[in-house]
């Protein structure tokens, strides 16, 4: 059991004091359940007893040997899953210095007793992350790829600032000149799925990315397959704020249903971005919807470009209308707007030779979350693939990226339920439903 310090955390391992102790414990009650030998353990076995785990990093865990942070398992998983200290820049430009564990401080307290810090780093060639190479995480549980495979992800984040990667496989290449230069070590775009702190398409929310191909989509440079949250994270300035700013972000990749989930806390708002052709993220899935319009029409149509590629069309099923409503009428012409399951079109009809007959779809609205993605994760060639990086991914920008804390991050290889999503979302929960941290024993530093 633990008490409740004044700056509102638990101490896990902590004996508790007298009557005081007893009326916090009660308001702390949904926390002390099981019997966990302290709370931060009772948390990561909340986490680790969801079907399909194959990795999860509390910051707390530590290989004896090395001191790296290393993952709780999966049942079968014999990866080695320890987190090295990594500076991307140093690695594929051979500029800054090299990264340590010393330049990703530690917290002190976290979800599940620590978390660590990724700072706004000054000096322009330094860009450090923790990463497993891909040398170790070929073939495992977190290289999710191919025909049939889902997989699932949560962290526990307290953002500062930035909209960029919080984990995953999302090497973005450095086959792009950027403000930098081109890169001395340069590698083709290796993506399979990432979570991201809302990127272009909604700064700030919960994001989640996936690729077919590992590199560009919809006729653009980057990847745009993603799915994003309408909320955003709760956003603090310093690290004392973070007791009262924890978020749980997460997502689902459904192979099965062909969607892509983004989650912030527990939910899966429906989001729909009305005019997406304005969009300036979504205008992209937006093109690849128009391309395959006009090129299923006979003929060379006004707009097409013929060397679109097809494997990049956005073709979600546009079969059953969930809802038509009519917007204009005449005689001779009819309007109306037809919501699809990740489409909204609008429908140009005219009547010829006493028959309506569509003469225009235009692309009204497009679906955010859940995303229509009607492919597998990309399986990279023999010797190809990218690392597993927490706190940033390897580019070309070499931007600072995400800042703030991460608790802690899960991987499943699995598509989660909606109710296990709530349901980790609300480890660590009080009755309002604030996430509290804790301050660890040292009894689980090394194992």
């Amino acid at each position: 059991m633990g008490v409740m310090p004044s700056n509102g955390c638990v101490d896990a391992g902590v004996t508790p004091p007298g009557r005081g102790w007893r009326l916090a414990a009660a308001a702390l009650l949904p926390l002390t359940l099981f019997g966990a030998k302290n709370e931060s353990e009772r948390r990561v076995s909340e986490v680790i007893r969801t079907p399909g785990l194959v990795a999860f990093w509390d910051f707390v865990k530590r290989d004896a040997a090395s001191g790296r942070f290393d993952a709780y398992k999966g049942k079968g998983e014999t990866h080695d899953f320890r987190l090295d200290a990594l500076n991307y820049v140093r690695d594929y430009w051979n500029e800054g210095r090299a990264a340590g564990y010393a330049d990703i401080p530690l917290l002190g307290r976290g979800p599940f007793g620590e978390a660590v810090e990724i700072r706004a780093e000054r000096e322009p060639d330094f860009r450090p992350c923790l990463v497993i190479p891909r040398s170790r995480l070929d073939g495992s549980g977190l290289d999710v790829k191919g025909p049939g495979r889902s997989v699932s992800m949560v962290a526990w984040v307290a953002r500062r600032s930035g909209n960029h990667a919080i984990a995953g496989i999302w090497h973005e290449g450095t086959d792009l000149r950027g403000e930098a230069g081109l890169a001395q070590r340069v590698e083709r775009g290796q993506r399979q799925y990432a979570l991201f702190a809302g990127l272009g398409a909604n700064g700030g929310a919960s994001a989640v990315h996936v690729s077919d191909n590992g590199a560009k989509s919809f006729g653009d440079k980057y990847a745009r397959n993603l799915a994003v949250t309408p909320e955003k994270l709760k956003t603090v300035a310093t690290a004392e704020e973070t007791d009262q700013a924890w978020s749980v972000m997460g997502f689902t990749f459904d192979n099965g249903r062909d969607t892509v989930t983004a989650y912030l806390d527990g939910k899966a708002t429906e989001y729909w971005i009305d005019e997406p052709q304005k969009h300036g993220f979504f205008k992209w899935p937006a093109q690849g919807w128009l391309q395959a319009q006009l090129r299923a029409t006979p003929g060379l149509q006004e707009g097409e470009d013929p060397e679109f590629p097809e494997d990049q069309f956005y073709r979600p099923p546009e079969v059953k209308i969930k809802k038509r409503e009519v917007v204009e009428r005449s005689a001779e012409r009819r309007v109306e707007v037809r919501t699809y399951e990740f489409t909204r079109v609008r429908v140009t009809l005219e009547r010829a030779g006493g028959k309506w007959k569509e003469t225009r779809r235009e692309l009204a609205a497009l679906r955010a979350n859940p995303f229509w993605f009607g492919h597998d994760l990309w399986t990279p060639e023999q010797g190809m693939g990218g690392p597993f990086t927490i706190g940033r991914v390897i580019h070309s920008s070499r931007s600072v990226g995400f800042t703030g804390w991460i608790g802690g991050v899960a991987v499943f290889g699995r598509a989660l339920t909606a109710k296990e999503m709530l349901r980790l979302a609300r480890v660590g929960t009080d009755r309002t439903g604030a996430l509290m941290p804790v301050r660890s024993s040292s009894a689980r530093q090394q194992r």
